[in-house]
């Protein structure tokens, strides 16, 4: 009975910053770990940032070029995702997910490692 529960998509001007939250429940596994993915029409879910609960090791893909953060809240139970300096190319649908088990190295990088997905929350970044 894993809920994600997205929040925080809107539209905002290039350059500009948004902060996306996921209230999660439900997930009481030892290793599990969470993260962010975006999709835009015609193209394939793509890996952004993603988190373990327990350590909180982080990893993010390359083309963002730091400008996005995760972090997690564990007493909300809450992941977010701090996007700065926001570029047009960054909008898309922004979702959720959580995997049971953490992924590792390019795993990260996979829809097939995770087991929870949001609805989503799209992010507009206009020029």
């Amino acid at each position: 009975q894993v809920q994600l529960v997205e929040s925080g998509g809107g539209l905002v001007q290039a350059g500009g910053s948004l902060k996306l939250s996921c209230a999660a429940s439900g997930l009481t596994f030892s290793n599990f770990a969470m993260g962010w993915f975006r999709q835009t029409p015609g193209k394939e879910r793509e890996f952004v940032a993603g988190i373990r609960w327990t350590g909180g090791s982080t990893y993010y893909a390359d083309s963002l070029q730091g400008r996005f953060t995760i972090s997690g809240d564990n007493a909300k139970n809450t992941v977010y995702l701090q996007m700065n300096r926001l570029k047009p190319e960054d909008t898309a649908v922004y979702y959720c997910t959580a995997a049971r088990q953490s992924p590792y190295g390019s795993t990260w990088y996979a829809t097939s490692s995770y087991d929870y997905w949001g609805q989503g929350t799209q992010v507009t970044v206009s020029s």
